[in-house]
């Protein structure tokens, strides 16, 4: 079972796409409040967990821990979707799709429209115009079932949008979730999930922690980019981790049921050496034999980014079913090879990330020390053979 089970239920059902996040930020934050767990809005709209305000999170920063890297765990609380661009009539609305999709049997296939407030209506793909490379939706024309209110309300259509609709935003098969979006709102979720429990009965966290939900990812980690440009972070005293958590491509060896991923890196690059080693000993210890571990390149993640921007960085990953609403693996609700289809993750994968993300946070892991074991086992081989060293070449 997932402890908070109902929020990650709630996280889930709600509309979301890139730039338009304010159901999923209300979600959580109404959750953070009832708590008391602190957080504010970055000047991108992102939100910062574990401080309240701008001047707590560069003090955070400058609390000297010379074996102590802060965690900054890092998820985006956007997924593939459209916006409103314009309307043909009083019931068809023209689109822009921002992030993946897919990429046949669009004809037809049901949406919905939202706002800052929630669900709106639902409609049909009438036709779509794919992007000159050919991998996903560039444009394409809505035809909304019930849309008598909306052209008055919203006679600028650019705040509305919207995503692939299925039978619910989101329900089980056994410990299957299928959802309209679980990449990755399942991170988010976990990044909620961990600062309340952090905070919980009025405590506060031994470890230093930081979680950073960002904005637009879908579109080139907008959000991310945004923060780091800030340059908050670069003026740290103390160590930083940062800990990317996402909903990725179920890939061979990475697969769903099987436990999280401790991501190696991504199609762009791998992650930190040194602090991999200390993870991967963390996992083998926190979920023996129930996880996974490999380089997760059928995408790129907001690791790279931290990366890119000189932090050291690790990743966990959830296996994900019909990627960016992809007909990969088929299932309940599927339009076919490539088709639209509802992303799907299991329950213990999810569970697993929590218990991964908590474990990252005990303290006195040999952060500055990750080879000493080894080292010393590769000192002992050598030992055992300097007499036949001796006896060549």
């Amino acid at each position: 079972m997932i402890k908070r089970e109902p929020l990650l239920t709630s996280i889930l059902s709600q509309p979301t796409a890139p730039f338009r996040e304010r159901n999923v930020i209300r979600t959580i934050t109404a959750e953070f409040e009832k708590a008391g767990v602190p957080y504010f809005a970055d000047p991108i709209g992102n939100i910062v967990v574990g401080v309240d305000s701008q001047k707590s999170y560069k003090k955070l920063l400058v609390t000297r821990s010379p074996s102590e890297p802060l965690r900054v765990f890092i998820a985006h609380m956007d997924h593939p979707g459209f916006h409103g661009l314009e309307w043909k009539s009083e019931s068809d609305l023209l689109i822009k799709w921002h992030g993946g999709s897919p990429v046949h049997s669009l004809e037809n296939a049901g949406v919905f429209v939202a706002d800052s407030t929630g669900y709106l209506a639902e409609g049909k793909i009438v036709s779509a115009e794919l992007r000159p490379n050919g991998l996903a939706i560039d444009k394409a024309l809505v035809h909304l079932e019930s849309p008598e209110s909306l052209k008055s309300e919203y006679p600028d259509p650019e705040m509305l949008f919207g995503a692939f609709r299925f039978r619910e935003p989101i329900w089980t098969e056994g410990d299957i979730y299928y959802t309209k979006a679980a990449d990755d709102l399942v991170g988010s979720f976990t990044i909620a999930s961990l600062a309340l429990d952090l905070w919980s009965r009025g405590k506060k966290p031994k470890i230093p922690f930081l979680g950073l939900l960002t904005r637009a990812e879908e579109v080139g980690f907008i959000g991310a980019i945004g923060h780091l440009e800030l340059g908050w972070l670069q003026k740290a005293k103390r160590p930083l981790l940062c800990v990317s958590l996402e909903t990725s491509r179920t890939l061979p060896d990475a697969e769903i049921g099987k436990g999280p991923v401790v991501r190696l890196g991504d199609r762009f690059t791998v992650f930190d050496a040194k602090s991999l080693r200390v993870f991967l000993d963390v996992a083998e210890k926190a979920l023996p034999g129930r996880f996974q571990r490999r380089v997760m390149d059928g995408g790129t993640c907001e690791g790279s980014a931290a990366t890119v921007y000189g932090f050291p960085t690790v990743a966990i990953s959830i296996p994900l079913g019909n990627y960016h609403n992809q007909s990969f693996e088929g299932g309940p609700d599927s339009l076919g090879p490539l088709g639209p289809a509802p992303e799907f993750v299991h329950r213990a994968d999810v569970a697993g990330m929590i218990e991964l993300c908590h474990a990252l946070l005990k303290p006195k892991l040999p952060w500055n020390s990750p080879w000493e074991k080894k080292r010393g086992d590769f000192k002992k081989l050598f030992r055992g053979s300097r007499k036949l060293l001796k006896s060549g070449p």
